[in-house]
């Protein structure tokens, strides 16, 4: 097979002819876009607000340089879990933490918070206990789930049952009504 020779095309051979067209059209091409402007957003915002500064109020509560209502003497305060949404519809999410002391050993007590960003927005505040440590019970999970937090807990059938091995479970939620949370219990209390 002989292959025959391919005469060269004019248009192959760059020019300084076709340097300055190309160079004319991209010219023009920026000079119309700065004339052209696309209309102004439409998205309606509140008069005088600033989307950074919502973005920020936006951001749950942190666990931590929070004063909570749990004393633990000389040993170190553990957060174990957390969960954040919005709990009272007021469009700011607020943080759920579980607390505990820290124990080296035995099972420690928890304590289940709402916080809130505080006043100055710089610390978050406790607005809420809804597990007191002086239950005895642990929570084995944490969900906010539209606007209820959802809690599995262990505890004791009495005071006798140590500390060690918690007897019964619960599933308890915590909705926000007429300004207070309200507990409910989906699943009724079951021994282990």
């Amino acid at each position: 097979m002989q292959h025959s020779a391919v005469p060269e095309l004019a248009h192959t051979h760059t020019r300084p002819i076709h340097w300055l067209a190309t160079a004319t059209a991209l010219a023009g091409v920026v000079a119309l876009s700065s004339v052209v402007q696309p209309d102004s957003a439409t998205a309606a915002q509140t008069p005088g607000s600033d989307p950074r500064t919502a973005q920020a109020a936006a951001a749950p509560p942190a666990t931590t340089g929070v004063d909570y209502p749990l004393d633990c003497g000389p040993v170190k305060l553990v957060i174990a879990r957390k969960a954040a949404g919005d709990l009272d519809g007021d469009g700011r999410p607020e943080t759920v933490a579980v607390a505990h002391c820290d124990a080296g050993m035995s099972t420690p007590p928890d304590a289940l918070y709402v916080l809130t960003q505080g006043a100055d927005d710089a610390h978050a505040r406790v607005v809420a206990t809804l597990v007191d440590p002086k239950d005895r019970q642990k929570v084995t999970k944490l969900a906010v789930h539209q606007g209820a937090v959802q809690a599995d807990l262990l505890g004791y059938s009495s005071p006798k049952v140590p500390t060690c091995c918690p007897d019964v479970t619960d599933t308890v939620k915590w909705q926000w009504k007429n300004g207070a949370f309200e507990r409910s219990t989906p699943a009724q209390a079951r021994s282990v």
